[in-house]
């Protein structure tokens, strides 16, 4: 087994934010083109601003494929990209749900890494992390193949994710 695992979701979280980048190509024709008609220079700011945007989009989403979540003897790292990265010592893990609702993954203890996509795993933690005054307790995210990801995360912390129950093992998840 190598040092690190990596787990990609690129594929689940990409198509969706390519539709958030075209949106933003087709409001930023649209915008540019009705304040043009009121100031042309607001609508050259504006038209900047948004080719700034997608642009940083584009390399959020590209940079999705190279920076792939992480399971090592020294941890979790929990990443989406460029945008957010979290490292959770293997023993901070409580153990993975095999339920959530919409409240859980809203909720401001909950980091879901998914940005637009419903999460596919849900790791609870046992001792919460601080991000800046941020308190969270759990962790969500859209894998690629999240049966991989529960399979190498059991030798890990295997006792604790049977003890709490929280993943039924040969039940079907989404």
């Amino acid at each position: 087994m190598p040092a690190r695992t990596p787990f990609a979701y690129h594929r689940s979280l990409a198509p969706l934010m390519w539709v958030l980048a075209g949106l933003i190509v087709v409001e930023g024709a649209v915008v540019h083109l009705l304040i043009a008609l009121w100031s042309p220079a607001a609508a050259l700011a504006l038209s900047v601003l948004s080719v700034l945007a997608l642009a940083w989009l584009v390399m959020l989403i590209r940079s999705f494929r190279t920076m792939p979540v992480e399971i090592g003897a020294d941890g979790l790292l929990w990443r989406c990209g460029t945008l957010r990265a979290v490292t959770v010592p293997l023993a901070g893990i409580a153990g993975l749900r095999a339920e959530w609702d919409g409240a859980l993954v809203k909720d401001r203890a909950t980091l879901n890494l998914a940005l637009i996509a419903w999460p596919n795993i849900v790791i609870d933690l046992a001792e919460p992390l601080m991000l800046g005054r941020r308190r969270i307790e759990r962790l969500a995210h859209k894998l690629d193949d999240r049966e991989a990801f529960v399979a190498a995360l059991s030798p890990y912390v295997g006792a604790s994710l049977v003890a709490k129950n929280r993943f039924p093992l040969s039940g079907a998840m989404l």
